[in-house]
Parts: structure tokens; C-alpha cells; sequence
């Protein structure tokens, strides 16, 4: 089965060398277009160390394009972390189709920031849908999906590459196999159960002191290491990539008003929010790199009573 690999970055390099690894024929890749002046991206390199045609469209709305990807003769596209919109004229130019990872249990969570909104969202399960592309943004048919528990400590971070970063270069090789072997199916997605909620940015990860102190620790947890949850100290941003959520009530009687730093010691600084309190544990400030919040605080001069938003 002649089989194109389509993608960009860390794992669409590692989706290429599992095939090559264990003797699947790997005929060309396609990869996301560099910005000038950007290294060149790491699928890009593997496939020029394994001799591999690269192809690098800026769009694939065009006729060229599609006969291009025709004269490649291939069986299967495996898209590992494709952004470019892909037309159903180039999806269906393989005899077998194409298959794309999401990381997201499909119908929910569609979109480009399917790792971040389950855990903002407070869910305590998430995993990753192999589908078969169409027109739509994440509309097409399953093929497969594997599930795995967000804990009350995990992350963007922890959760994808922990987790569905390695689960889906293993799905992706299983959905070949399925699809090779003439087993893939064709599951419909119940398109009323949906959800999409667009890009997660800085505007969707401000900090708001007046929630409670759940809501507030999801952002965190679920914008550490991007986009990065913001507030803002002495008129200037500052990212929050680590937090603690402590009990509703402070056991010193300590009060304080929404977004007021109630506790400074070495390890952080405690915040008041709607419910209870937020330890701070990691931050960073707009003039610098990551740090620990109490080495923060201790060099701009936060301490008990400024507030913070």
C-alpha cells in the first residue's frame, strides 16, 4: 500500500518514522509551508534523511496540486497535525482515502485547540478520534478512537505529550493496519452532540478573580505551556503556568478581596478568588523567562494586600 504522509512539526515526524520503522511503503510527504527565515520543520528533515519527495503547497485548493499528489499513485494519505484546509478534491485522490488525527474524542471538542478545552472545561476524560476527513472542520466519519482520565493535576502539557502524543502515533499505525487489511470502518459522528470552541489565545486564557477557584485552576492547567493564562501585576501582564488550589476557608481567618495576594512565602503567593484561594507556584513576567512565583515575587516587590488583574 502506497502510503503519502501528511503533516508538520514533532509528530508528524514521529508518524513517518513508526511506518519506515516497521517497512511500510513510505512514498513522499507533504508538509506545512516554512515562514521565511524559520528552521525547516522536523518532518520536512526526516523525510529528506529517509530520500523522501517533499511537497510543501501553500494551498490545496489548486488543480496543480491535486495532479501532483495524483502522479504519486498513492493508496493512502495519513495526516498527522494538518492546519491547511484540504479539499475533498486532493482527500480523495488515494484509491483508499485519508485518514487524520484529532485529539479529541470526536464529535466534542472539534477544532484547533481540542487539547486545551477539555481540560479548561474541567473534563475528567479526553483521548484522541483517527477520522476520515471531508469538507467539514472535523466532520467525517471515525474510524477509531482511544480515551484517556485527565487527573486534577495534569496539563495541556501532560496530556498531550505524555499521553495522546504517543497513543496517537500507535493509532495511526493501527488505523494503517485497518485499513490495509480492508477492516477500517466508517462510524458517523452525531453532529447534535458536538462542540466547538475555537482558537484557545491569550484573550481566552485572561484570568478572571471574581470565578471560582476550580474554573480559574483549569485555565491554568489548561493554557501550561500555551497560550499561557494571564493576569496582570503593576499594569504589566503576567503569565500563570502553575498553580495549587487551596480550601474555601483559610484556616488563619485570612479574608481578601477578589484577586488580592493574600500569603507571600518561598514557594509562591496565594491569591483570593470567587470561592476559596489559588496558590501561585509559576509564572512569567513579560520582561523575562519562566520562574518560580516566589522568586517572582520576592524581585518586583508583590507581597500580601497588591492585587493582581
Amino acid at each position: 500500500m502506497r502510503i503519502v504522509v501528511h503533516g508538520q512539526q514533532a509528530f508528524g515526524k514521529a508518524v513517518l518514522e513508526a511506518l519506515i520503522k516497521r517497512g511500510d511503503d513510505v512514498v513522499a510527504v507533504y508538509a506545512a509551508p516554512e515562514k521565511e527565515g524559520a528552521r525547516a520543520d522536523p518532518l520536512k528533515e526526516a523525510a529528506l534523511a529517509a530520500k523522501l519527495p517533499v511537497f510543501q503547497p501553500a494551498s490545496y485548493r489548486q488543480p496543480p496540486v491535486w495532479e501532483d499528489f495524483r502522479a504519486l499513485k498513492p493508496d493512502l494519505q495519513v495526516m498527522a497535525f494538518v492546519t491547511l484546509f484540504v479539499p475533498s478534491e486532493f482527500l480523495n485522490v488515494p484509491t483508499r482515502g485519508s485518514i487524520q488525527y484529532h485529539p479529541s474524542l470526536l464529535p466534542k471538542y472539534r477544532g484547533p485547540s481540542a487539547i486545551n478545552w477539555p481540560i479548561i472545561m474541567g473534563e475528567t476524560q479526553t483521548g484522541l478520534s483517527i477520522f476520515w476527513p471531508d469538507d467539514g472542520l472535523d466532520t467525517g466519519d471515525v474510524l477509531l478512537q482511544k480515551t484517556t482520565p485527565i487527573g486534577p493535576d495534569d496539563s495541556l502539557g501532560s496530556v498531550y505529550f505524555d499521553r495522546l502524543f504517543p497513543m496517537g502515533v500507535a493509532a495511526m499505525l493501527e488505523a494503517v493496519d485497518l485499513v490495509k487489511g480492508g477492516k477500517a470502518p466508517r462510524i458517523k459522528q452525531d453532529h447534535h452532540q458536538a462542540t466547538y470552541e475555537g482558537r484557545c489565545t491569550a484573550d481566552n486564557a485572561r484570568i478572571d478573580w471574581g470565578k471560582p477557584w476550580r474554573q480559574i485552576h483549569d485555565l491554568i492547567r489548561g493554557c501550561n505551556p500555551a497560550p499561557g493564562a494571564v493576569t496582570a501585576f503593576a499594569g504589566k501582564p503576567l503569565q500563570i503556568f502553575e498553580s495549587k488550589p487551596l480550601p474555601a476557608r483559610d484556616p488563619k481567618g485570612i479574608g481578601g478581596k477578589v484577586g488580592e495576594v493574600v500569603a507571600v512565602d518561598g514557594d509562591g503567593f496565594v491569591v483570593a478568588c470567587a470561592d476559596g484561594r489559588i496558590k501561585v507556584l509559576r509564572v512569567k513576567p513579560a520582561d523575562g523567562g519562566k520562574i518560580a512565583a516566589g522568586e517572582f515575587a520576592a524581585a518586583s516587590g508583590l507581597t500580601a494586600g497588591k492585587r493582581l488583574g
